[in-house]
């Protein structure tokens, strides 16, 4: 204890572990444990006795560690955000908030609709009358899809698909972008080649959304740097009397429903965290310098944080019109615009034509891809 005392009292602003926990409102257990960690070394530690000394000026660390931790931050993900400085530390916080708002909203829709689900199996002899072949009041879909490269690219990394089961937009980027958005999309095809089961949509999404993150990794894998190649990927699923999406990145889906537009999925996206919070205003958001920066995409190096895509159910209506679209259009085209086109268009053929023209006419700074789907009774 001599030691420690002279140390800790010599003028060069290191304390004692108990002196610096009384400093920190830290016990001196979850010190020990942060060092452990890694997340907050120490100052000195003596070679002969062991005991840790910190100087003062790492309370203010030691406070955010402990409130990161609160907020349920992951280990790893705490070890970043204390080497950044300020600015880039709050920028960090404010992505995870997001992303932690984005899946308990996930969470909350989940339960809702198993809630509902497991209500409705208690109504014996209640038949669903939208379910596909369950005679009167059946639902059919009709659908186009169109990709284009635009004015400036000279490549194509984005993919439209549609079909009778599947509906996907996916915007690649990096070395190996172009393959990457194919490969999410053909991930999600065997799902959707037959009759989909509404029970167990969300299982089938899941599963479908886990091959769709193996099949982008392993697309990109033979690239020089696979973890900065990857894809968006925003995909409905059709039962015949619900879709299911599947959606990560910042392309995007929306509906058309009683004349009116409504976006259906969150750009996961930093300016999308920064209008979130309130700190940017969706105007402020359009010139931003980093309006393009991803929070979550299916990129090629495993173990990524956030590389899971969010899963959840969407009931649909007779009229609706659905539009999904990579951000070639969305970023470029004002949504009033965007909305017009969807609303006048006479079917999902002349809706993908006129949305990719409207991109075009706005100077194709980017690829587009554009899939239009009806809901109809047959």
């Amino acid at each position: 204890m001599e030691r420690e005392s002279r140390v800790a009292g010599d003028g060069t602003g290191l304390v004692t572990i108990g002196d610096f926990a009384r400093l920190s409102r830290l016990s001196a257990k979850a010190l020990r444990r942060y060092d452990e960690l890694g997340l907050l070394r120490p100052a000195l530690v003596d070679p002969v006795n062991g005991y840790r000394y910190y100087d003062r000026a790492q309370a203010g660390t030691a406070r955010l560690v402990a409130w990161l931790r609160r907020i349920g931050m992951p280990l790893a993900r705490i070890a970043e955000v204390v080497t950044l400085d300020e600015g880039a530390a709050a920028a960090d916080i404010r992505a995870y908030r997001a992303q932690v708002e984005a899946e308990t909203a996930a969470r909350r829709e989940l339960a809702a609709f198993l809630v509902d689900h497991l209500s409705a199996k208690g109504n014996v002899g209640m038949p669903n009358g939208n379910e596909s072949g369950s005679g009167p009041g059946t639902l059919g879909i009709r659908y186009a899809a169109l990709a284009h490269p635009g004015a400036v690219r000279e490549s194509q990394q984005d993919t439209a698909y549609a079909g009778a089961r599947l509906l996907a937009v996916a915007d690649g980027f990096g070395e190996g972008g172009a393959g990457a958005s194919a490969a999410a999309i053909d991930a999600l095809k065997p799902a959707a080649r037959g009759a989909v089961d509404s029970a167990d949509l969300l299982g089938t999404l899941q599963d479908a959304a886990d091959r769709a993150s193996q099949a982008v990794r392993a697309a990109v894998a033979g690239g020089a740097a696979p973890a900065e190649s990857g894809t968006t990927l925003t995909a409905l699923m059709w039962t015949g009397s619900r879709l299911g999406l599947v959606h990560i990145g910042d392309s995007r889906a929306y509906v058309l429903r009683g004349g009116e537009l409504f976006h259906i999925t969150h750009d996961d996206t930093l300016v999308q965290s920064m209008i979130d919070d309130g700190s940017l205003t969706e105007d402020e958001a359009a010139s931003h310098p980093q309006r393009a920066l991803l929070l979550k995409a299916l990129v090629g190096a495993p173990g990524e944080d956030g590389a899971r895509p969010d899963v959840r159910l969407h009931d649909t209506l007779p009229g609706d019109r659905y539009l999904l679209c990579s951000d070639g259009l969305s970023a470029v085209v004002d949504e009033a615009e965007v909305s017009r086109a969807v609303i006048a268009a006479d079917g999902p053929d002349a809706a993908v034509r006129d949305l990719v023209a409207l991109a075009g006419d706005a100077g194709g700074p980017d690829n587009v891809a554009c899939v239009v789907a009806d809901i109809v009774a047959l």
